[in-house]
């Protein structure tokens, strides 16, 4: 009669490709490491474990190969210098002109920031950059309009999308309660106010978080902090050439918003300082 199969083995072999060392599955099932080895050798264990291994690296050595393809086709372009296409392949990395310039050129910053945007300005340098462009985005399946998107979305974030703040009367409070005072008139006690600031996160699942660089929950109470706007603003300057006709005059119309909300401003500052003027009893403006 065939001997009924070890439960433990099947119960080894679960931990196994759990990921537990042998060693580790012999301790908890109270077996000698010996037989634990024993059994992975005679059931073949691992081997799943080794095909996994072999895509990864496949996957891994995929991504390389498209790098290295990048670069032969660039080497082998006529229409550039060899530092031109050391140029190309250092800018598609970093998307910046004097960096790049210094890496393929060998000069130092000052003279690579005077010259490196010129570069950028030449038709067969442009053409291989977008053709480098548009090969990294494609292997990560995004597009230039989408990479675009985002940093717009950064740079014109709106704090109050996250949170709201205002002024309310609240109650005063002492060590032993609530503070009143009584009406002279009426004799009726009346609770004393004050006014403070007060600020509400929004729920998480109603805003955008990947627009969130950090939230924290400090001594002085919890704060959100948005991602670098500037940052994403120098990156729309220098990326211009990627957006869409429509995300063009989107920016073109907040920079219109924003030097009108300017213009006002001075305005107010100027008539502020007319009255100023008037009050006092100083010569005003003509």
């Amino acid at each position: 009669m065939a001997r009924a199969p070890d439960e433990r083995v099947g119960r080894a072999k679960e931990l196994f490709d759990q990921g537990m060392k042998l060693i580790d599955i012999a301790k908890q099932l109270d077996l000698p490491a010996g037989t634990v080895r024993r059994w992975k050798s005679t059931y073949r264990w691992g081997s799943e474990r080794s095909e996994k291994k072999s895509e990864r690296s496949k996957e891994k050595n995929k991504g390389n190969g498209a790098i290295v393809e990048d670069v032969r086709q660039v080497m082998e372009n006529p229409d550039l210098t060899d530092k031109q296409r050391l140029f190309c392949l250092h800018y598609v990395k970093c998307f910046n002109a004097t960096k790049a310039y210094q890496k393929a050129y060998g000069v130092d910053y000052s003279t690579a920031a005077s010259i490196g945007y010129r570069l950028l300005e030449k038709d067969g340098v442009r053409t291989e950059i977008n053709r480098l462009k548009q090969n990294k985005l494609n292997r990560v399946m995004l597009s230039e309009d989408d990479i675009f998107q985002k940093y717009m979305d950064i740079a014109f974030a709106d704090i109050t999308d996250y949170v709201s703040f205002q002024q309310e009367n609240v109650q005063v409070m002492a060590i032993y309660g609530p503070v009143f005072e009584t009406d002279e008139e009426t004799g009726e006690k009346k609770p004393v106010m004050k006014k403070v600031n007060t600020v509400r996160f929004k729920d998480s699942d109603g805003v955008d978080g990947t627009l969130i660089q950090e939230v924290s929950q400090g001594k002085d109470g919890a704060k959100i902090k948005l991602m670098d706007r500037q940052k994403a603003l120098n990156w729309l300057a220098d990326h211009m050439d990627l957006a869409t006709a429509e995300q063009k005059a989107k920016i073109e119309n907040l920079k219109a918003n924003t030097a009108r909300l300017q213009e006002n401003e001075d305005s107010d500052d100027e008539l502020e300082i007319r009255i100023i003027r008037k009050e006092t009893g100083g010569a005003e403006e003509s």
